[in-house]
């Protein structure tokens, strides 16, 4: 009976808002399409509709029009909103909620990561080494060879006469003496080159550690092939070169294969929004073209990232751009790292790691450059979302933070900045991300794949105080917006949303449960949460009326079924903007 009432409450707002135009439930005006008659040409029915909107909780049904929501209530209620020509599609007792938000991931780099080597499912160096054999057997002479997402705590075995946990190049140049080779640990913070690579990225015994990186070296002070965070820098600089060999047409060709490999991924996995963390103005220029010509059939909320100052001071007010194409493409973000990763001893700690006392971390971006670019991002309008994954490279970041908005009329949390990963944290920071309105942008995923080497690094204290504390950070009052960091992780939300509510690592045990999230509560990190992260909660987020018809229905209900089945659950159908752009 309460759900009925819902509904027909649902259904006289919709009917008053289109005889006044008004928009119902605090929604924003429609679409025109949606305005203009009260019939749909979308139903969904027969169903667990989960709205997540206070005012109407569950439902049977969900009636769509254009690209917005009309209606919710009963099944036979939003059957008789049906028009000519209406699909109507029976849910059979399926879950249909918010459209997932990839709070977190790298767009075009989930496609790259689709014509490279997929190192993530290596558990040897061997394994790596026969997989780039492979690789170099059917290579051009001179052709890069590249990889990514192997991870050194994986292996088992560990290889004979490792130097920082990784061995020597030698094996992997022998089986490509014609190829330089460039494989990317799963962090993204650490790459492995062979000796062509080495040459071409021109680091020697002689060359010195780059500030911010670590060209870790055998005893005799020869480069080993593992170079930590800004050492990769000459490497992948060297591979730019070899690709602005290729013809425009060619590496046109193969930006749009990105682009479309890594929109497919994300629709088969019920993205429907996705914020990409990090993109140059180049890319941007692409993504732009192709949304005018209604070709992505997703959403991006775009940061900016691998501009210098000088270039985002000359044109950052041109790249802000709010819902463009039909909502399909916004750019107001700013992306900027603080530090590198747990996992290559690359987060800024604020004491040294337990496993290697020699380093707190190297910092990626000093805290006086950082906050210029605080001061940018608010002169500009833009959000500020800063890379920080150690203790204290949150701690500098929540400074520069309050600091640079306290100076500016005060610490406005509509300003929404965030801080990206926020993995290990000082108990004393957590209660500072909701004081200040910091976002915290976390990756459920990350605990549990990272969870069984995280004590050795921090120690059990340290990992038991702050390291992945969602629990913590939601009592204070923070939001938390999920995601999986694609490529470093699968660009499941199934999965991240398992490990946010079990915290049960690959290996069968869980990881700090006391800060898991109930189910309700991850299923909100994925939604309404990483929507109002991206200033989008007017338009997307929950299943209300006059917002816009972001979809997925799944196969078992997650919000119900054994946690052990959770990961099982497949997505049936995406829908975008009331298209079904995905189904099973």
């Amino acid at each position: 009976m309460i759900r009925i009432s819902r509904a027909v409450v649902s259904v006289l707002a919709l009917a008053l808002w289109l005889a006044l135009g008004l928009s119902g439930c605090g929604a924003p005006t429609p679409d025109a399409d949606t305005a203009s008659t009260d019939t749909a040409d979308l139903v969904l029915a027969g169903g667990r509709v989960v709205t997540l909107d206070p005012d109407l909780g569950e439902v049977e049904a969900i009636a769509v029009r254009g690209s917005r929501i009309i209606a919710t209530g009963s099944s036979d209620e939003m059957r008789a909103l049906a028009g000519d020509g209406a699909e109507i599609i029976e849910l059979d007792g399926r879950l249909a909620i918010p459209g997932f938000i990839e709070g977190h991931g790298h767009f075009v780099g989930l496609g790259e990561a689709r014509l490279t080597l997929d190192l993530s499912g290596t558990t040897s160096w061997s394994q790596i080494v026969g997989l780039v054999r492979d690789a170099a057997a059917d290579a051009p002479e001179g052709a890069w060879i590249t990889g990514r997402g192997w991870h050194q705590e994986r292996w088992d075995p560990t290889p004979d006469d490792t130097y920082d946990g990784v061995p020597t190049h030698h094996a992997l140049s022998e089986v490509s003496p014609d190829n330089p080779v460039l494989l990317t640990h799963a962090s993204g913070h650490a790459s492995f080159a062979n000796a062509l690579a080495l040459e071409a990225a021109g680091i020697t015994a002689d060359t010195e550690d780059p500030s911010g990186g670590t060209i870790v070296r055998d005893t005799g002070d020869a480069p080993t092939g593992f170079l930590r965070q800004a050492a990769q820098l000459p490497a992948r600089d060297a591979l730019a070169r070899h690709r602005d060999t290729m013809s425009e047409t060619e590496r046109r060709e193969r930006a749009l294969q990105q682009v479309a490999l890594a929109a497919d991924e994300a629709l088969a996995h019920g993205v429907t929004s996705f914020h990409d963390a990090g993109s140059d103005f180049a890319t941007i220029d692409l993504l732009r073209e192709l949304a005018d010509a209604g070709e992505l059939p997703l959403r991006l909320y775009v940061a900016v990232r691998g501009e210098s100052m000088a270039s985002m001071r000359e044109s950052l007010a041109d790249y802000r751009i709010v819902d463009h194409a039909d909502h399909h493409l916004t750019v107001r973000a700013i992306k900027r790292a603080i530090d590198g990763a747990l996992g290559t001893h690359g987060a800024w700690l604020l004491e040294p790691y337990t496993d290697k006392p020699d380093t707190s971390g190297l910092p990626q971006t000093a805290p006086e450059d950082l906050r210029a670019l605080a001061e940018l991002a608010l002169e500009h309008d833009y959000q500020l979302m800063t890379h920080a994954i150690g203790d204290r490279g949150n701690r500098e970041t929540l400074d520069i933070y309050a600091e640079v908005l306290s100076e500016n009329d005060g610490v406005r949390p509509d300003h929404r900045w965030r801080i990206e990963h926020a993995q290990h944290l000082h108990p004393d920071d957590i209660p500072r991300f909701a004081e200040l309105g910091v976002i915290a942008s976390m990756q459920g995923i990350h605990a549990t794949s990272d969870g069984p080497w995280v004590e050795p690094r921090l120690g059990e204290t340290r990992t038991a105080e702050g390291a992945y504390v969602w629990r913590a950070l939601i009592d204070s009052g923070a939001v938390i917006c999920n995601g999986t960091d694609v490529p470093v992780e699968p660009i499941s939300p199934i999965d991240s949303f398992h490990a946010s509510v079990t915290r049960m690592t690959r290996e069968g045990w869980r990881f700090h449960p006391e800060q898991a999230m109930s189910r309700m509560e991850a299923l909100r990190s994925y939604t309404i949460n990483c929507a109002y992260a991206a200033f989008h909660d007017e338009d997307l987020g929950s299943l209300t009326p006059g917002k816009l018809a972001d979809i997925v229905v799944l196969d078992q209900d997650i919000l119900e079924i054994a946690e052990d089945l959770i990961p099982q659950t497949r997505v049936d159908l995406t829908i975008v903007g009331g298209r079904i752009r995905y189904r099973r």
